[in-house]
């Protein structure tokens, strides 16, 4: 299926239903293909059995052994003091 980004943006409801049917929808942008939306698993018949908290996903989990992010707060806060002058 291949929509406008208009229409993604407009009817973003019947774009998920779609993808969670097991269709993929390619994306235009001014008649040109942008991006694409694709099911992770197929066809998801049992929206229960598809939790969160049991996939492996890497992407949050990325920095989990940095030693100078431990105190999140205090990492933000030094990015934003910024460079000093010499």
């Amino acid at each position: 299926m291949e929509i406008t980004t208009k229409q993604l943006r407009i009817q973003p409801g019947r774009v998920i239903a779609q993808v969670n049917n097991g269709q993929e929808i390619t994306i235009t942008y001014r008649g040109k293909a942008c991006a694409k939306i694709i099911p992770l698993k197929g066809k998801i018949e049992n929206r229960r059995d598809n939790n969160l908290e049991e996939t492996d996903n890497e992407l949050f989990g990325m920095w989990k052994d940095r030693e100078d992010m431990e105190d999140v707060e205090q990492y933000v806060r030094n990015m934003r003091k910024g460079r000093k002058l010499c």
